[in-house]
């Protein structure tokens, strides 16, 4: 018998890919009226609202608690300190997740207007998504937008025996219900570096296993001090090394280094970066390379006719908030809205270590590569008044990188205790490209952490 033809729906607006940018675009093109569905083959929110920014932040601040109350000895008499995993596990669940349910987050768009459908979505042809159900597959001719928004998925390296083992991925970091005695962490970026020193800080002993540096894509002078923090804190770093294969006894993991010294544990966390399957989504029908890195798109996230791209897939920075920016401006787009042009020269990240890591715009060595004439400057926060107040857990600096030639600032990182929330006030700076003059000129609230800045442009040139 023929197979079955597919009866076909046609939409206004397909978006593939519900984390915060894609809900984002799939609600505001809902509430404009067009007929959107939202297509999400996990849950809808995406990788961040359930295994990432939200509950790791939990983690970080109930490490963050503990660490402080270690410190009481030295600043405001006795205490003891116990950990427990159990609170933090609940309030992940109950508080945060839901318990990896999304039917609050299904509502709100389908109360938006919009038609939520649980699957994988991939471009077929030029107006076409099919989608891939536990009920089988529907097909949607699109009359006016695709929105990509794949997100990414945890990159595992191609590391000999390491796919037989039952190693962790962020996932199932978020997911534990109890602290390994031991861990191994494969990769220094923030998520590795955020969840070596949560475990740490739990009572596991931790390892962490760098090809490169810790913090690679920061300023050199923010990893050594996060380095120096990870040391005190009894994590051991093992930076410039690779790892050339992995076995799991049923118990232990045995990571065998480059060097050839082997490192044992319970648990092995893999934190060594993300990827998307281009292929899968379908991007060659529309005439996209399916094995490139990303998606190229213009300054509307346009990335073919009738197709826009937003969030990791894009290459401008795997932040939620990136992905709700390229949003904003992709929903303005379809809708015939005006929006400014995207801009990525003041770009925020924050690495919620302790000390937190915050950093915008170009860093040092990318400005000198981009051929600017760099002026740095430099304050060291246990040096400031608010430091020396703070006292135990004051690491930290603030660096200022500037273009001579049109004093203004390119580029800056803030370390410290509040370090994200200090960087506040130099991503506008940044941002509206403020002359130095006029920073120079600003008053600084005393005593508070960001006043640093006014010595850091005192040091700059």
């Amino acid at each position: 018998m023929p197979a079955e033809t597919l009866a076909t729906e046609s939409v206004d607006a397909v978006v593939i890919g519900m984390g915060p940018g894609g809900e984002f675009v799939g609600t505001e093109l809902a509430r404009a009226g067009l007929a959107v569905v939202g297509v999400e083959g996990r849950l809808l929110g995406g990788e961040c609202p359930y295994y990432a920014c939200v509950p790791t932040k939990m983690m970080v601040r109930a490490a963050g608690t503990l660490a402080e109350a270690r410190r009481v000895g030295k600043l405001a008499g006795t205490a003891q300190v116990q950990p427990d995993w159990t609170p933090v596990a609940q309030r992940i669940r109950e508080e945060a997740t839901d318990n990896w349910d999304d039917r609050v987050a299904v509502e709100r768009f389908e109360d938006a207007g919009g038609s939520f459908v649980r699957g994988w979505g991939r471009i077929t042809a030029p107006g076409q998504v099919r989608v891939d159900t536990p009920e089988g597959p529907r097909e949607f001719q699109v009359q006016r937008a695709i929105v990509l928004n794949p997100g990414t998925a945890p990159a595992v390296p191609p590391i000999e025996g390491l796919a037989d083992t039952p190693y962790w991925t962020n996932r199932d970091a978020v997911t534990t219900t109890e602290v390994p005695e031991s861990l191994i962490v494969l990769g220094g970026g923030p998520v590795g570096a955020e969840f070596a020193q949560i475990f740490s800080r739990f009572g596991s002993e931790v390892s962490m296993v760098v090809r490169s540096r810790l913090l690679p894509r920061a300023e050199p002078e923010a990893a050594d001090t996060v380095a120096t923090a990870f040391a005190e804190e009894g994590i051991a770093v093992r930076t410039g090394v690779d790892v050339a294969r992995v076995d799991h006894d049923g118990e232990y993991f045995t990571v065998r280094l480059s060097t050839g010294d082997p490192i044992r544990a319970r648990r092995l966390l893999v934190a060594a970066g993300r990827s998307t399957d281009l292929a899968a989504l379908g991007v060659g029908a529309i005439g996209l390379d399916e094995q490139a890195r990303g998606i190229t798109v213009d300054e509307q996230m346009r990335a073919a006719e009738g197709v826009w791209a937003i969030g990791d897939v894009t290459g401008h920075g795997a932040f939620t908030h990136m992905s709700m920016y390229q949003g904003r401006l992709a929903a303005a787009d379809i809708l015939g809205a005006p929006a400014e042009a995207a801009q990525y020269h003041a770009v925020p990240n924050v690495t919620f270590t302790e000390p937190e890591v915050g950093s915008v715009g170009m860093t040092e060595a990318q400005a000198r590569a981009a051929g600017l004439s760099v002026w740095t400057g430099r304050a060291e926060i246990p040096s400031s008044t608010r430091g020396w107040i703070h006292g135990p857990g004051n690491a930290g600096f603030i660096k200022l990188v500037a273009d001579a030639d049109r004093g203004i600032l390119v580029g800056a990182t803030s370390v410290g205790p509040v370090g994200g929330e200090v960087l506040s006030a130099l991503v506008v700076a940044v941002h509206a490209r403020v002359p130095v003059t006029t920073l120079r000129e600003m008053i600084y609230a005393y005593p508070t952490f960001h006043r640093a800045i006014e010595s850091a442009l005192a040091d700059l040139g």
